[in-house]
């Protein structure tokens, strides 16, 4: 019985060792504990490139941020990451999330429902990514409470938003008129952070207005524009290969 034991152990060594990390030089593994997703709230988000910290520091430093990356860099979720670890260390009293409402390629009027529900899918990935910071039941407790509150671009204007975390997802889809609107609704004590990536948006040419909104804002003191690269991605490297030659 124990020479059976020996043998199975050595084969389980044997099969281990043919087993290599996705990602051998960084460290890094996408595939954590069961209990991740549940208690993701309790753990400190830790950047993965140079310019992810950049991106974390100029937030906690500066009151406006533009990060530009392509898909994949973490943009978004740093900058949800750093809107709860805000609320929850009493910096802010709200969150609020906003995004353009633009199909890329599809069409959503055939969906049932009210305008609300026919949004619901544009708002998605910030909830997806809110949902991993805080968990269901409190993302669900806090948007009850008004605490969080997820809107599309066209409910922001008029609204001054002081004590609060903003973050611009998608800013790419916005006109440049629009993102003039939506840097005016920054109030006292806030933070807004806008995200996009210039060569990715599904407006017509020359309708964007992130770019040359980016490149103004350059010169502005107080301000950072932070730029991530096929570098800095960390979905599968595949991703970053595809960037390269699409």
């Amino acid at each position: 019985m124990a020479k059976r034991q020996t043998k199975g152990s050595a084969a389980a060594q044997a099969t281990d060792a043919k087993v290599h990390p996705l990602f051998p030089s960084t460290g890094w593994d996408p595939l954590m504990p069961e209990d991740r997703r549940d208690q993701s709230y309790l753990r400190k988000v830790k950047p993965q490139s140079d310019n992810q910290r950049h991106l974390l520091e100029a937030i906690q430093s500066h009151n406006l941020v533009v990060a530009l990356g392509p898909a994949g860099t973490g943009k978004t979720y740093l900058a949800i990451s750093s809107a709860v670890e805000a609320l929850e260390s009493g910096k802010v009293d709200r969150i609020v999330l906003s995004r353009p409402a633009i199909e890329a390629g599809e069409s959503i009027g055939y969906l049932p429902g009210d305008m609300h529900e026919k949004m619901a899918p544009f708002l998605r990935p910030l909830y997806d990514a809110l949902a991993d910071r805080l968990g269901g039941k409190r993302l669900r407790q806090l948007m009850q409470e008004g605490t969080i509150e997820i809107a599309p671009v066209g409910f922001m204007r008029g609204r001054t938003l002081n004590n609060a975390f903003v973050v611009i997802d998608e800013a790419q889809n916005c006109t440049y008129g629009q993102i003039k609107m939506l840097l005016t609704r920054l109030g006292w004590h806030s933070t807004m952070v806008l995200t996009g990536d210039p060569d990715q948006t599904d407006l017509l040419d020359n309708l964007s207005g992130l770019a040359d909104i980016a490149r103004r804002l350059e010169a502005v003191e107080g301000i950072a524009v932070v730029r991530l690269t096929e570098t800095d991605i960390v979905r599968h490297p595949l991703v970053a290969s595809m960037l390269t030659v699409l």
